[in-house]
């Protein structure tokens, strides 16, 4: 009897040529297309022509296609969260809180009503499991691995969890998709957080949270201009500062050091960027999917960014966390992303960076 796979179509050519590969293996292929985002109202609206373009590859592909709403456990979950961290000065990545908290959980939860012994997604990445562990492991495609963006996903949430494009680098998945005309083939691949999309990201922003005026000041506190709001900005942020040359500065690219909520300050600075550098960091909790290392100190590579190359580092699991430590200094590591660690080829898990230090 087959085995059912539902997948999650987003409208993208990955989610459709994942559906494609997993029928061609000789599943019994159910799409479920996710509504997250009320965005009726909103200048960008995408979700309708998404949900067209994945009935209109479901219908290709002669499966049937589910539409499901997750709005209220989305704004709960992680829009909730997102705008909190904002309001402490910290930079979140929703996009991997949704993995953890809407595609493995409520999905999954709707896909075996649905009759489904395994569900897929179209993400970049590989896995191996076993009766005792699951493994979590970098993609063949290195420039399109989504590792980093499942870094939360719980061990149990990624058991009977299928990833068809693992093994796979975009281009031959775009060439599957236009060999099997499908409607996706030669789409836009999506940018930025999931529910901003295309939109301005300063406007979007504003609509949820009061922006505040405040200081921009350099390292000596002498102010130099003026700022829109802290949670405009991010550590390292070069564009959009608005600051000219400033007469008794050095006259180079002025970056963001430091938000100073308390004083409701931007602290900036210019030149090499030396006080971007941090030596190591803390983590808030860390997950980590399948048996962690034995040993409480292990060394491992992390990224502290999605396109950053992992970095030789020491991880120390600590009572509340982790302690990350590098071989050689980070720039710009930003308090609310994560930290996502690697061995062998192997994504451990990650923790959300708590705070960055100079000192190790």
């Amino acid at each position: 009897m087959k085995k059912t796979v539902v997948v999650g179509v987003s409208g993208g050519v990955d989610s459709s040529v994942a559906a494609y590969l997993l029928k061609e293996q000789g599943y019994n292929v159910i799409g479920l297309f996710m509504n997250n985002w009320d965005d009726t109202d909103d200048e960008v609206c995408t979700a309708s022509e998404d949900w067209q373009d994945a009935r209109a590859v479901c219908g290709a592909l002669e499966i049937p296609a589910y539409s499901v709403n997750f709005q209220k456990e989305y704004l709960e979950r992680v829009f909730a969260h997102f705008l909190d961290e904002y309001k402490k000065g910290r930079t979140p990545n929703p996009d991997v809180l949704c993995n953890r908290e809407i595609k493995f959980g409520p999905f999954w939860d709707y896909a075996k009503r649905l009759g489904a012994d395994y569900i897929a997604t179209g993400h970049y990445c590989r896995i191996e499991q076993s009766d005792s562990d699951v493994h979590l492991l970098e993609a063949a495609d290195a420039n399109k691995d989504q590792t980093y963006f499942l870094n939360q996903v719980r061990t149990e949430q990624l058991r009977n969890v299928l990833f068809p494009l693992g093994s796979l680098v975009k281009g031959e998945v775009r060439a599957i998709a236009e060999k099997n005309g499908l409607v996706t083939a030669k789409k836009k691949d999506s940018t930025g957080v999931c529910f901003i999309g295309e939109r301005n990201f300063k406007k979007f922003l504003s609509t949820y949270l009061p922006a505040k005026q405040g200081d921009i000041v350099d390292t000596h506190g002498k102010v130099i201009g003026t700022h829109d709001g802290l949670m405009y900005y991010t550590i390292g942020q070069r564009r959009g500062l608005g600051i000219g040359g400033v007469k008794g500065e050095a006259q180079s690219r002025w970056y963001v050091v430091h938000k100073d909520l308390e004083k409701n300050c931007l602290v900036v600075s210019c030149g090499e960027g030396e006080e971007l550098l941090y030596s190591s960091l803390v983590c808030d909790g860390f997950n980590f999917i399948g048996k962690p290392p034995e040993q409480k100190q292990f060394a491992c590579a992390v990224k502290t960014r999605y396109r950053q190359p992992a970095q030789p580092a020491t991880l120390t699991v600590t009572e509340s966390g982790a302690h990350i430590a590098f071989c050689d200094p980070q720039r710009a590591v930003t308090a609310g992303q994560y930290a996502v660690a690697y061995l062998n080829g192997r994504c451990l898990g990650g923790g959300v960076i708590h705070e960055a230090l100079r000192g190790l």
